[in-house]
């Protein structure tokens, strides 16, 4: 089992103005910067290597995902990385339409799979063991995560198919029936694992262990733990889940295809669930609905503004379809959280689904 609590130290190290200059500084390399961005440079007010803190990222503007949903990945790498590239282009949920795509580079995963292989541990799950991912795969960044349990904690993992986009499109179209047989669709299948297999976790979304605490709840209180994310789960909720579970781990993550969380612990019995992103290569703010340039007072209520600084990836300012609290890290931590995360809106355009 591999120890990366020494590359973790190192990232939480990091300064965040240092660490901007030097991503915004390669991306933007006459050189061997991104194609995307440099023909974007021309653009700007400013010239983007004169940046030398975070906080004047916001000069970018909003990033426009309409621009993720069209170009070739590959616009948004730097030439600096050997082409022809050679690896995954990941989608996001395309609940409002065609998905936004982006290519992951090795360093990329592998950043993602050691923060997840350090708060695993930490959240009390136990090398070694046997783990269901009753989630998406295929284009869904999710369903990288049985490869990271099997190669950094020792684990042997089942799946399942699961294709959320067909009931967000019965849910969009008002076809609730056939949108509930896909759900117990789902549900029977990890149920079929969970009856005549030896496993001890499950990572799935709230929704689904909701449907199937609701059709065997005998299944679900054999389970040692589960890890939960992809739908918005309440402070009640998650209090039903550990009854489900009789006392079991119960872990509620927040992430999507961009970025990546740690789920810090919960305070109040679960009235306040807070999460802290994958730094420095991922940072949140909690913005004014209104105003997106406006960050909000700490305990303060606003949508989640994401920014992506990776070597092989600059995302600025990604305004997210989530509402979230501000949440104060205290001096533990190099950089602020948010907490008790939900859905900007759900109307039927762009419903939550089971994922």
């Amino acid at each position: 089992m591999k120890d990366v609590t020494e590359q973790i130290d190192q990232w939480l190290s990091q300064d965040i103005d240092a660490w901007t200059r030097r991503v915004v500084r390669r991306h933007f390399d006459p050189d061997t910067g991104t194609p995307y961005w440099l023909k974007r440079a021309a653009e700007l007010a400013i010239d983007p290597r004169d940046i030398t803190r975070h906080d004047e990222l916001t000069a970018f503007g909003p990033m426009p995902l309409g621009d993720l949903r069209t170009l070739d990945p590959a616009e948004l790498v730097p030439q600096a990385v050997p082409r022809p590239l050679t690896g995954r282009i990941w989608d996001s949920g395309g609940t409002t339409g065609n998905p936004c795509r982006v290519f992951y580079t090795e360093p990329m995963l592998e950043h993602r799979a050691a923060w997840r292989r350090w708060v695993i541990e930490r959240e009390g799950f136990e090398p070694g063991r046997t783990w269901l991912q009753a989630t998406p795969t295929g284009p869904h960044l999710i369903g990288q995560g049985a490869v990271d349990l099997a190669d950094l904690y020792d684990g042997r993992v089942y799946g399942i198919d699961f294709d959320p986009r067909w009931v967000k499109r019965l849910l969009r179209d008002g076809r609730l029936k056939d949108a509930q047989e896909y759900t117990a669709h789902i549900t029977e299948q990890i149920a079929a694992v969970l009856e005549h297999q030896p496993v001890d976790y499950l990572v799935t979304t709230p929704a689904l262990l909701q449907a199937l605490i609701k059709a065997r709840p005998e299944l679900v209180a054999r389970l040692k733990g589960v890890r939960l994310s992809g739908t918005h789960a309440t402070p009640a909720m998650r209090r039903s889940f550990r009854q489900a579970l009789g006392g079991g781990l119960v872990v509620v993550t927040y992430a999507n295809t961009f970025g990546n969380t740690v789920g810090l612990p919960a305070q109040d019995d679960g009235a306040l669930m807070p999460y802290l992103p994958n730094y420095p290569q991922v940072t949140m703010a909690v913005v004014d609905k209104d105003d997106w340039s406006k960050v909000v007072g700490y305990g303060e209520q606003g949508q989640v503004r994401l920014t992506v600084l990776h070597d092989d990836l600059f995302l600025p300012n990604v305004l997210e379809r989530d509402l979230a609290v501000r949440y104060d890290t205290g001096p533990e931590w190099p950089c602020d959280g948010v907490a008790n995360v939900k859905p900007l809106q759900v109307v039927r355009s762009a419903p939550e689904g089971i994922y």
